[in-house]
């Protein structure tokens, strides 16, 4: 535990050196000059990515077969490489390396649309550029580095990111891949393997994270580094152990790889020895910009095909969208929609404005998007009804639309997962939540603190919470006038970002240390926080658009506060949960067995049994 908790904060990026809009939220203050008057497109950026955009989206309308490409598990060749050519697998490489040069809103732009056709397809292309080498070798990557392998990639080079493993998932502490250099420092011979490697069964390079030597560093031993390579896929020594199938996206190249004894010249290392955690996490910051933006377009494409249902559909005398349960799902998965796409937008142009720190922002992008888009393709789901439930390819069969609800909603759930699941998420944006608090009171409230080391530290916090707490309690007095209906959104933001500030002080005074433990108080935080960041986000955009004469945005924008004010209000009545022991103490009895007599009354397992004759197993679909 100690060591996963060492590994983590090593990673950490610990400096401030930018604002943060979410990082102010946490300490109860509501600073809408940030984000407001929303940052503007840069109107040339986007000028020069029109060509390419309209050039994807003729080849998504016209050539591409997302349904194929679900039935078969495959991304065909012809495909790949329409899109080499339209330079879709360098779109932010910089021109004098061959690459488009766009801006990093062309880049979200261009898999909103890429999604909202083919999830599959956004996995290839965003694992191969979020993730891969690209985004690294652009923020870290050498002169010379980059002049080798972004013309590569440029071209049409696939690159994948290998970190998970077997037993290290979410906890890096637990990597067991190791490189050590050779004998005349040449090379690093790169031993282990790596699971769940998006692009890793079609990649030309990898990203690859492995265990590097113990090294004294400023004069302290620092032990078990992890550091970031750059791996040709031509290299001898790599294996495709196998590649993995899923629920959804289909056609995602994911593999299960194996590297033996495989010699990596000393020159791709990445950034330098034991910085490769730290870089992965730096890369996710701009990495996560893109999943917020696809299901944003994935969900635009189910409420088109939901809203033309429920005109069409008629039930009881009327269409079915004018009985109130369809309504209001309907309403809910527009307002939705705008607040995703809204959140998207606003954290990518923070990103390219510059100024500020993204890595909350861009958490709870990712976070708060994934989670809304999964509610929302379950109610276009439920609107479509059987409908729903059938393949694309059923539905044409019989004549009807093959709209791909069932599709969306299997490749929709990965992005709970991926990139950080939820629950990783939240621990990662609690802990930047309460990092000032963290830093100064802590070690006041550590029973390990001896009586001195306390007193010091409360003379250094006084003069912080003397006047930082009376703050949270007293109202600013702001005004938010000429924002119409959702000015009253406004007030309630910025009341409950000092009540916030307030629950998150409470809660470490209440548990000290032993507030690590209480991950669900944590994650009622985080979520509040999310909350507000996202009203924020769809207050602003909202205001920007009706400047540019869309009024219609502000109904959108208020029945979405509307909603996300009771989600809140509901979140600070459960802070401290009631029943959190309860849950706990439960789940520890139903593991070690003491509620197996539940579990009786079914077979065991699922699927064909492990000594099943071959060709029976052979017919069950993988």
């Amino acid at each position: 535990m100690q060591e996963a908790r060492d590994v983590a904060e090593d990673a950490r990026e610990s400096e401030w050196a930018h604002p943060s809009f979410v990082k102010e939220l946490f300490l109860g203050r509501f600073r809408f000059d940030l984000i407001h008057p929303h940052p503007p497109e840069d109107a040339a950026a986007m000028a020069e990515a029109a060509p390419f955009l309209a050039r994807l989206k003729a080849f998504l309308d016209e050539r591409y077969d997302a349904d194929l490409v679900d039935r078969t598990g495959e991304i065909p060749e012809a495909y790949v490489q329409e899109l080499r050519e339209m330079g879709a697998f360098g779109i932010k490489i910089p021109k004098e390396f061959g690459g488009l040069g766009l801006s990093q809103l062309a880049y979200v732009k261009a898999m909103e649309l890429v999604t909202s056709k083919c999830g599959s397809l956004c996995a290839l292309l965003s694992a191969s550029q979020s993730i891969g080498v690209p985004q690294p070798l652009k923020l870290f990557g050498t002169e010379a580095q980059q002049r080798e392998f972004f013309p590569r990639i440029a071209q049409g080079g696939i690159t994948a990111f290998a970190l998970t493993e077997v037993h290290a998932g979410s906890d890096p502490a637990n990597m067991t891949t190791s490189a050590v250099p050779s004998a005349d420092g040449e090379h690093w011979i790169l031993n282990g393997e790596k699971l769940w490697c998006t692009n890793g069964t079609r990649a030309d390079l990898f990203v690859v994270m492995a265990r590097t030597p113990d090294r004294e560093v400023n004069g302290k031993l620092r032990r078990k580094q992890i550091t970031a390579f750059i791996v040709d896929a031509r290299t001898p020594g790599i294996t495709i152990k196998h590649r993995c199938r899923f629920m959804g996206l289909k056609a995602i190249e994911n593999g299960w790889l194996s590297f033996t004894d495989v010699k990596v010249p000393a020159r791709n290392i990445l950034w330098g020895e034991g910085k490769g955690l730290k870089l992965a996490l730096i890369t996710l910051n701009t990495g996560r910009l893109t999943i917020p933006a696809s299901v944003a377009g994935a969900t635009k494409g189910l409420l088109r095909g939901v809203r033309q249902w429920a005109q069409e559909r008629v039930q009881w005398g009327q269409p079915i969208a004018k009985h109130e349960a369809i309504a209001q799902k309907i309403a809910r998965m527009a307002a939705s929609t705008f607040a995703m796409e809204s959140v998207a937008l606003m954290s990518t142009a923070l990103y390219e404005r510059g100024g500020t720190d993204i890595r909350l922002e861009a958490a709870i992008a990712k976070l708060f998007n994934t989670e809304l888009a999964w509610r929302t393709v379950d109610d276009a789901l439920q609107v479509r009804g059987g409908r729903g439930y059938e393949t694309a390819d059923s539905l044409r069969a019989r004549g009807e639309a093959p709209l791909p609800v069932e599709r969306a909603m299997r490749d929709s759930r990965i992005n709970l997962i991926f990139e950080g699941s939820s629950e990783i998420m939240r621990l990662f944006i609690a802990r930047e939540a309460v990092d000032r608090h963290f830093s100064i009171a802590f070690p006041i409230v550590d029973p390990k603190s001896t009586l001195g080391t306390r007193l010091r530290h409360l003379a250094k916090a006084a003069p912080f919470y003397l006047t930082w707490y009376p703050g949270t309690w007293i109202s600013t007095m702001r005004t938010y006038h000429g924002f119409g209906r959702l000015e009253k959104h406004l007030e309630f933001t910025d009341r409950a970002a000092r009540r916030l500030g307030r629950a998150l002080f409470h809660a470490m005074v209440r548990f000290g240390p032993g507030l690590e433990k209480r991950q669900m108080v944590l994650f009622r935080a985080v979520d509040i926080g999310a909350e507000l960041y996202a009203m924020a986000a769809t207050i602003s955009r909202a205001k920007m658009l009706e400047g540019q004469g869309n009024a219609e945005a502000m109904e959108l924008a208020d029945l979405f506060c509307r909603e996300a004010r009771e989600r809140v209000e509901a979140s600070f009545r459960a802070f401290y949960g009631r029943h959190d022991g309860a849950l706990y103490r439960t789940a520890q009895r139903v593991v070690q067995g003491d509620h197996a007599w539940l579990e009786s009354g079914i077979v065991d397992g699922l699927g064909a049994p492990a000594d099943a004759p071959a060709a029976v197993r052979e017919a069950v679909p993988v």
